[in-house]
């Protein structure tokens, strides 16, 4: 794989440019080219927040791309928003809190589709806050180019602040990210549809 294209889209608060920094930045700390650029209205707190990745082993010629290797999709109306990025190649991931019936309906011709109880994986094992931080995992065994330890470093830089203020937070969002990893990982060894 020279390249990967990614849509992230949720409900504003979600977390979603966050990842998406955090992923291109440990991408670019990794020696690739990275490209990020967040699309969102005035809306952006109780609206769609979308965030388009790019990846690659050789220069981004193109900020935009029309359809995505990758779409993560983590309400409703993220699905609504980002089904024109999908096609045959696409490898489409939701919440499992996002309505499936909607997810069938309106994503269509995808190579895969994958739903992730990453909600209430976060509510049982850790806390709803690092929900954002699990599904980030998930997206390091979808890529050639990413590996738990680029990405939990960015993870820990971004926000040592706030694991200054809690040291036992620091752990948690560790541990979320690998229980994410760890999960895609062992669907991938499923055909999942």
């Amino acid at each position: 794989m020279q390249s990967i294209k990614i849509v992230l889209a949720g409900e504003g608060g979600q977390g979603v440019q966050s990842i998406a920094g955090i992923i291109s930045q440990a991408a670019f700390d990794q020696g690739y080219q990275a490209l990020y650029i967040p699309n969102f209205g005035v809306e952006q707190r109780g609206g769609v927040s979308v965030a388009f990745i790019q990846i690659s082993t050789k220069m981004i010629s193109s900020l935009k791309f029309p359809k995505a290797d990758v779409i993560v999709a983590l309400s409703d109306r993220a699905v609504l928003r980002t089904k024109q990025y999908v096609d045959e190649h696409t490898t489409f991931l939701y919440d499992t809190s996002v309505n499936a019936d909607l997810v069938q309906k309106q994503i269509t011709g995808a190579g895969k589709i994958i739903p992730i109880p990453a909600m209430e994986i976060v509510k049982e094992k850790f806390h709803p806050r690092v929900f954002n931080v699990l599904i980030m995992g998930t997206l390091i065994p979808m890529t050639d180019f990413l590996d738990y330890d680029a990405v939990a470093d960015v993870l820990v830089k971004k926000l040592q602040y706030k694991f200054d203020q809690d040291p036992g937070l620091k752990q948690m969002n560790l541990d979320a990210l690998k229980l994410g990893e760890d999960y895609l990982q062992d669907l991938k060894q499923v055909d999942v549809r």
